[in-house]
């Protein structure tokens, strides 16, 4: 025996499940039901819907059931007597309609016969379970609560049917008959899960309907990078709910995703489950992996054939060293994208409940670094304008020269200041305060959770602002 090398503990890629979710083929399969009542025929429907052929025992058929048997006579039949157990043996799968000790005796049958069996609204006499069903065939989507909310997985079932568009089913079953054709025009690999990517954004994407096989045919004929690609992905605040279905789509298409200190376990949890996470954090006079590791290591994987997702806290377009990836991209020759995220400040004003700007007295908006590339407070910020809703990112450290600047520049010492951490994770703090008492405040602030300093006249409307996090919670 070729002794086997221990290989390291890694996390499960999946969380405990209580059920395991299949979906069995019942083409042409017997099914057995017994009980004449509505849900008898919900059943019954719902498997003759799945190609079974279905025989309901009863005696007391209810009218639901008779019309279905009538409108459906190749695959529903009533058969009015009770079952035997000969019956049950030629099944492919039962239904007990009744509770009670049919229930019972059915349930022991089956599970001595080796059949699945469920009994409606019996879980412990149950094998299995139905789902709450959205049907898109032959896309399918079976959403389960293992019996603790029915009410709360029919909700999901609303949510997920609102989003998906009504033409999807064309989309995917022009997809399965494409697939051998898609197989032997990109032999390679990369290139088929490029084109399927490009199907899927294709079966997604607004405006008129277009004929889904001839679309399949025109992607399969465009160039096809085999290569790889870099895409620059806003992770926003931190909030899971705060992504951007783009963001989602290209996590869900990553071989590999760099990702910041700033992205919660919550972002990567929307992730390709076989995509490769590598954090790559930076932290303000802490440990940090240089800004050139990361470009080059975002270089070299592109290069390999990878689809890369580089994940940045809030939005890669403000001082998220965007720019220097980008330029690196383009002179390797690599196609880069830039999905943009929802901003600190607007997550910010989200959480306060108010707006950064006022027709009173908050005219314009501006975001300015805290910090240059030495840690000191950049040269050239104008802050003296009492007009304007300056934010200013990684400025706790340099908060004592920020207000001495604001002062110097005339803006006045009472303008009001809101210190937020952690936006949108949980250790969210935001203090009020002022510019005379910023320096203060911010020293309080816990230095392990980025912070942001909100800073003008129009933050002084708090007519719909929750009560301020007290002072000693920051510290």
């Amino acid at each position: 025996m070729i002794p086997v090398p221990p290989t390291p503990t890694r996390p499960a890629r999946l969380a405990t499940i209580p059920k395991l979710p299949i979906f069995l083929d019942l083409a042409g399969k017997p099914a057995l039901i017994t009980g004449g009542g509505p849900g008898s025929a919900w059943k019954a429907e719902l498997l003759a819907a799945a190609g079974a052929r279905v025989a309901v025992y009863t005696l007391e058929p209810c009218t639901e059931l008779i019309d279905l048997a009538h409108a459906h006579p190749a695959q529903i039949a009533i058969v009015p007597r009770a079952w035997s157990e000969a019956d049950l043996a030629a099944a492919a799968i039962a239904i007990g309609g009744e509770s009670g000790e049919d229930a019972i005796r059915l349930a022991t049958a089956a599970r001595r016969l080796r059949v699945p069996v469920n009994v409606i609204d019996t879980g412990a006499l149950c094998d299995f379970q139905f789902g709450s069903i959205v049907n898109r065939a032959p896309l399918l989507i079976a959403i389960s609560s293992d019996g603790a909310s029915p009410v709360l997985a029919q909700a999901v079932r609303r949510r997920i049917e609102a989003i998906l568009p009504p033409g999807l089913a064309r989309w995917a079953a022009a997809a399965r008959g494409f697939r051998r054709t898609a197989a032997r025009v990109l032999p390679d690999r990369a290139q088929r899960r490029r084109f399927w990517d490009k199907v899927a954004a294709a079966a997604f994407a607004p405006g008129p309907g277009h004929d889904p096989a001839l679309a399949l045919a025109r992607l399969a004929a465009e160039p096809t990078n085999a290569g790889g690609e870099i895409v620059i992905v806003g992770a926003g605040p931190g909030d899971p709910d705060l992504l951007t279905l783009a963001a989602v789509r290209e996590l869900q298409a990553a071989d590999t995703i760099l990702y910041d200190r700033l992205v919660g376990a919550g972002v990567l949890e929307l992730a390709r489950r076989e995509a490769r996470r590598i954090m790559v954090g930076k932290r303000g006079g802490g440990a940090s992996v240089p800004q050139s590791e990361i470009t080059a290591e975002l270089v070299r994987l592109a290069q390999a054939g990878e689809r890369v997702v580089r994940l940045k806290g809030g939005d890669p377009a403000y001082f998220a060293r965007t720019g220097e990836e980008v330029s690196a991209a383009r002179a390797a020759g690599i196609p880069v994208r830039i999905v943009p995220g929802v901003t600190a400040p607007s997550a910010a004003a989200a959480a306060l409940g108010m707006s950064l700007t006022h027709r009173a007295h908050g005219r314009r908006v501006q975001f300015v670094s805290g910090h240059d590339l030495s840690g000191a407070l950049p040269l050239g910020l104008a802050l003296g304008d009492p007009q304007t809703t300056t934010a200013v990112y990684m400025g706790r450290d340099t908060a004592g020269d920020l207000t001495a600047l604001a002062l110097a520049q005339g803006l006045p010492p009472a303008t009001p200041a809101i210190l937020l951490s952690d936006i949108g994770g949980a250790h969210e703090v935001h203090v009020r305060t002022t510019l005379a008492d910023l320096p203060h405040a911010a020293a309080r602030l816990d230095p392990a959770h980025p912070a942001l300093i909100l800073l003008g006249a129009a933050l002084a409307d708090d007519s719909a602002q929750p009560a301020a996090t007290p002072l000693a919670a920051a510290a």
